[in-house]
């Protein structure tokens, strides 16, 4: 088993109106950095996506909650824009979910749809990170 090992997967748009969402998980030693947005490439290159995206638009780190603890963890905003601040709450959720520290990325504008891109993309996150997770037990 690599100590670091990276995953891209491509959510396909649940409505014909909505965009694709890539998805780009590096799996770290004990932590996740994730990139997640909206993406014109296919299934198969979404690998891409990340290249044509931005790394910054929306960008938060939350730690796991402490042992004991049901609350979430510490968490920061590393970068945001005036627009978005998904990222940290997101961020939160998936760490006490993991209970590994988790940095994310969220390069999805706030729009009309922008709610259910954000559902889909956290469900795409969970289902990947349940996989690696499976994958290094």
């Amino acid at each position: 088993m690599s100590l670091v090992s990276v995953r891209t997967k491509y959510i396909a748009p649940a409505e014909a109106t909505l965009p694709a969402l890539g998805v780009h998980i590096t799996r770290l030693v004990d932590s996740y950095m994730i990139w997640v947005g909206v993406t014109e490439e296919t299934a198969e290159s979404v690998g891409d996506a990340p290249q044509s995206g931005s790394l910054c638009r929306d960008w938060a780190c939350a730690m796991p909650p402490t042992p004991g603890n049901a609350l979430t963890g510490a968490a920061t905003t590393l970068y945001r824009t005036s627009g978005s601040d998904v990222a940290f709450s997101m961020a939160q959720r998936l760490a006490k979910r993991v209970r590994k520290p988790v940095f994310l990325s969220v390069d999805i504008a706030s729009s009309l749809h922008g709610t259910r891109l954000l559902m889909d993309a956290e469900r795409g996150i969970v289902e990947t990170l349940s996989e690696l997770e499976r994958a290094s037990s």
